[in-house]
């Protein structure tokens, strides 16, 4: 493998590694009280520490992508982290798949609370984080249709349509589920979405602003 081609997979892979050492570390000691300490949960933003497991509210968006509550959960997300995340790092960077993701967790987690500011039901996992890497995907891969004059206009349409189709996915999985939003963490899939959706173009002229 050639020095190009690690350094454009370095991020997915040691996000992906990171992930799965501190989720199978959480789920063979306790992923319940991992989650309770570690998880982001909406009601307790802004509440001082009780606790001396416990670790300040708002680094749990970050710590919560890193526990899964089974092997399960923890398989889903890898591989769509490893999939979606070795594409968007080809075209972007290793510097940009690390602040996307970071910008992804803290959006998905403010999207969650928003949703429900009072919830004691910890949110764990990275599909918040990753849906922001499949909005940046979603933007990539696909060329907005010339509906209009504008080149703006288009993009924004598109990214609209792109956004559209994310929520009726959401929105399915959670019917499907039983209607646990909270559980499924489904504001957070969206928000974390939406900030791939907006981070995409500013990532993109960072990436060729020496082109």
């Amino acid at each position: 493998m050639s020095e190009r081609a690690f350094e454009l997979k370095s991020a997915t892979v040691a996000i992906a590694a990171v992930t799965a050492a501190a989720s199978l570390l959480a789920i063979f000691w306790n992923v319940g009280v991992a989650a309770t300490f570690w998880g982001f949960t909406p009601a307790l933003v802004g509440v001082p520490l009780t606790n001396s497991l416990a670790i300040p509210w708002w680094l749990t968006p970050f710590s919560a992508t890193l526990i899964h509550d089974g092997f399960l959960h923890l398989i889903l997300n890898l591989v769509m982290l490893v999939w979606v995340g070795a594409q968007v790092e080809r075209v972007l960077g290793a510097s940009s798949v690390m602040l996307a993701y970071l910008i992804g967790a803290m959006v998905a987690a403010g999207a969650q609370w928003l949703a429900g500011p009072s919830a004691m039901i910890p949110m764990v996992g990275a599909s918040g984080a990753i849906s922001a890497l499949f909005g940046i995907y979603a933007l990539l891969a696909a060329r907005p249709k010339p509906l209009t004059n504008s080149p703006a206009i288009n993009r924004a349409i598109h990214a609209a349509w792109l956004l559209a189709a994310w929520v009726v996915v959401q929105w399915m999985t959670q019917m499907l589920a039983g209607g646990q939003g909270v559980m499924l963490a489904t504001p957070a899939h969206i928000g974390g979405f939406v900030a791939g959706l907006v981070l995409e173009r500013p990532l993109l002229l960072w990436r060729y602003r020496a082109a």
